[in-house]
């Protein structure tokens, strides 16, 4: 009986494509990727005790809010310890103190 089922589940036409799981790109490619990874090459060569400004006005229309959650999605994924803070204009980013 299972064997019949096997080949009924052949028989039917699929609704979607087949893909080989080893071909799937893993790592999270989001639209702010471009901008997320010019911080962290900057944020790389910040100095102890400095933060990065970056101003608002200049992330290409990404809000406050989509910015913080992209830095820190990406700062998660290298495991590196940073802290954010931001004003009116600017949003400030630096590593934390080990």
């Amino acid at each position: 009986m299972s064997e019949e089922k096997s080949l009924e589940n052949q028989n039917h036409p699929l609704k979607y494509d087949r893909v080989v799981v080893a071909d799937i790109r893993r790592s999270r490619r989001g639209k702010h990727h471009e901008l997320v990874r010019g911080i962290f090459e900057d944020l790389e060569t910040l100095p102890p005790g400095s933060a990065m400004k970056i101003p608002l006005g200049k992330v290409d229309g990404t809000s406050l809010a989509n910015l913080r959650s992209a830095v820190h999605r990406a700062s998660t994924s290298k495991g590196l310890a940073i802290q954010t803070l931001s004003d009116e204009d600017n949003f400030y980013i630096w590593k934390e103190s080990e």
